[in-house]
């Protein structure tokens, strides 16, 4: 998705204009044929570490696990590139892969959300963002997703005025050109179907607060209602318990980083608000008892 919505919008400008405004071309390590994860597969044109073709902005598109990837190469052909005088761009997981390069030094910038934990944890000196894209000069970073679509249409309206930018995202059924600052994630009441303002403040709280989880009477005190309240609003409009929900909250990011990062097991569990790496697998090992008995109950009733 990320990777189409930073292509199409080039190809409708040139489409919708009757000129050749943009050209692009396509480099991976290794290059050759790519396969994306949905199965589509690109082919590259320019070889990593090539500089015999002009490129005012160069964007790389990233997925999967971008921690785990390290090419000594590609970041050198990135610095070369940069220095060359092209705007160095990430989109999605991208970012991670223009820190590992030592672009993003001295900058802020925004990554998809599900990447954010681990980068914080790995580059704590570059300052992170929650929104959809960010412009500082000749870097460009962006969450992924359609925000890439939303980031291209800034930069067509930059390049050739606000006109072709509208008749682009029209063209695309994208009625509103969403600005950089604008948030990345759903807003909570849509996300969890609450509606409720004292248990939305609560909410806010603990996903703000994972690394060290706050006790019930903060949370009590953030939603402005007393910790039986509180626990009364879990259960009638979560179905659920604040402990169980916080904990729940908790294990998944500890899921997302193990999945995300290289960090440690005792790093993710002290990040995830554990005393211990044991402590963290015995929650995970309690939970994935509980949904095993649920799904056996469920199987029971069909």
């Amino acid at each position: 998705m990320a990777y189409t919505s930073a292509v199409e919008p080039l190809r409708a400008a040139n489409t919708l204009s009757g000129r050749n405004l943009y050209d692009w071309w396509h480099a991976a390590p290794g290059g050759g044929s790519v396969r994306a994860s949905n199965g589509v597969t690109i082919l590259t044109e320019v070889e990593v570490g090539a500089l015999t073709r002009r490129a005012d902005r160069v964007f790389v598109c990233a997925g999967g696990n971008p921690a785990g990837f390290d090419d000594p190469a590609l970041s050198r052909w990135l610095r070369a590139l940069s220095r060359a005088g092209a705007t160095i761009g990430g989109i999605s997981g991208g970012p991670y892969i223009l820190a590992r390069a030592g672009l993003l030094e001295g900058r802020r910038c925004t990554l998809h959300w599900e990447h954010v934990p681990a980068f914080e944890e790995r580059y704590p000196e570059i300052e992170v963002v929650r929104s959809l894209f960010e412009i500082q000069g000749n870097r460009v970073t962006c969450s992924g997703g359609i925000a890439a679509l939303d980031l291209m249409l800034n930069l067509i309206e930059a390049d050739h005025g606000p006109g072709l930018a509208a008749g682009v995202g029209d063209w695309f059924l994208h009625n509103q050109i969403r600005e950089g600052l604008s948030p990345q994630r759903m807003d909570l009441r849509l996300r969890l179907g609450v509606r409720d303002p004292r248990l939305l403040r609560a909410l806010a709280a603990m996903e703000s607060n994972l690394e060290t989880p706050l006790p019930r009477e903060a949370l009590a005190a953030a939603a402005a209602v007393s910790v039986r309240q509180l626990e009364r609003l879990f259960r009638t409009l979560m179905s659920t318990s604040l402990h169980a929900h916080y904990l729940d909250l908790r294990l998944d990011r500890a899921h997302q980083l193990r999945r995300e990062s290289a960090l440690a097991p005792a790093e993710i569990a002290a990040t995830t608000g554990f005393a211990s790496a044991d402590e963290l697998s015995r929650a995970e090992r309690r939970r994935h008892r509980r949904s095993a008995a649920r799904r056996g109950d469920d199987t029971g009733a069909a």
